[in-house]
């Protein structure tokens, strides 16, 4: 059996959603599902053995923090990040672009309140043809990230799934500079991709589909990637400013994607988001928005968000969501968990971030049930 394969196991009589199986070294991944967001090799407050126990089929981490530290060369020595980490089950990493990106232009939030034009710090010094230079956030060393040395930190770490080098321009780019940078980031993901056929070393390559919000750009972008042997395709660069113009991008481009082909989009993964583009044939959807809410307070439900510290919380003496089978709800009740996170407790994280990942593994293997029924 080759090393990465996709099958899909049904597709929907009513969208173009479909559930399938990604087969990794590491294990399956049933799709459509979401990608908890282990930056540093973990998702924040919970060790990898919890994130095992939860069912978190696919963790995402990101290069250019693992590059930075503790270096990829220590987790080659470890055996990659697998055995660095003690995570038995499949990994995918990106290429460090958007890291590097996004810390000059800000992130999807900057974008959002229309402040993506202007750079905001010094960390990206240059982008040339060959790269971008930039500095260090830790000391200040100046780093060019290139395509082969992306994909070469990222077979450092060996994760089952990569992401071809690529450049994340900012939502407000005039037309004339995302043209320049649409050519660029082609030839870099050709880049990448020349560099990964020299050693597969049982690893994945995904394609990044570029054309921000351009639907002729975005139709382009799929013709040229489809046209190179990758294994699956990401969407990326700037997906709009809400969710309304991200769907009317996702309907103009997920038609010229190939059928038989995983796909993921990244950075999204937020409920509203999932709902409205699983129908449209999303595979896998990465975000750190559950975690991060776990760790604000923000805990989810079948009835919506619940805020832990909100009055009337500190008298609960219930789980959560009663019929929950995560770990928190079966042992603590919303009156302690409101105690921990008022008393600023560190184990109110790890509680309230177990419930949030178990609601979203739920929710996932619900969406693929309704699609098995053709109710999605």
């Amino acid at each position: 059996m080759p090393f990465f394969k996709f099958e899909i196991i049904h597709q929907s009589k009513k969208s173009r959603a479909r559930v399938g199986r990604l087969h990794t070294p590491h294990g399956i991944i049933d799709t459509p599902n979401f990608v908890g967001v282990g930056t540093n090799g973990t998702l924040k407050a919970l060790d990898n053995k919890t994130v095992h126990e939860i069912g978190l089929q696919l963790m995402f981490c990101n290069t250019y923090h693992l590059m930075l530290q503790p270096g990829t060369e220590i987790i080659k020595q470890a055996g990659g990040i697998h055995s660095f980490a003690n995570r038995t089950m499949p990994i995918i990493t990106d290429s460090g672009g958007f890291q590097v990106f996004s810390l000059a232009y800000g992130g999807v939030a900057s974008e959002i309140k229309s402040k993506g034009t202007k750079k905001r710090d010094g960390s990206v010094l240059k982008i040339t043809e060959d790269g971008v230079t930039f500095r260090s956030y830790r000391d200040g060393q100046k780093i060019l990230l290139t395509p082969e040395r992306s994909i070469q930190a990222q077979k450092d770490i060996g994760a089952d799934i990569m992401i071809s080098f690529d450049e994340l321009p900012p939502y407000h780019i005039s037309p004339r500079k995302l043209k320049e940078s649409f050519e660029r980031t082609h030839r870099w993901e050709e880049r990448s991709l020349n560099e990964h056929l020299k050693n597969v070393n049982n690893q994945a390559l995904y394609a990044v589909i570029h054309g921000g919000i351009d639907p002729e750009l975005r139709k382009k972008s799929c013709e040229i990637l489809t046209n190179m042997p990758f294994d699956g395709y990401s969407i990326g660069g700037s997906v709009g400013k809400n969710l309304q113009e991200m769907i009317i991008m996702l309907e103009a481009t997920m038609p010229h994607l190939p059928t038989e082909k995983p796909n993921h989009l990244l950075g999204i993964g937020d409920i509203a988001s999932l709902e409205a583009s699983i129908p449209l044939g999303i595979d896998t959807f990465d975000s750190s928005h559950p975690t991060k809410a776990a760790r604000h307070g923000l805990l989810f439900t079948k009835k919506g968000t619940v805020r832990i510290v909100k009055s009337g919380n500190a008298t609960q003496l219930r789980p959560i969501e009663d019929d929950c089978t995560c770990f928190t709800c079966q042992n603590y009740t919303l009156a302690y968990l409101c105690h921990l996170f008022k008393a600023n407790e560190l184990t109110a994280f790890t509680l309230a971030t177990i419930h949030n990942l178990h609601f979203m593994v739920q929710l996932m293997k619900n969406y693929r049930e309704q699609i098995l029924r053709d109710q999605v």
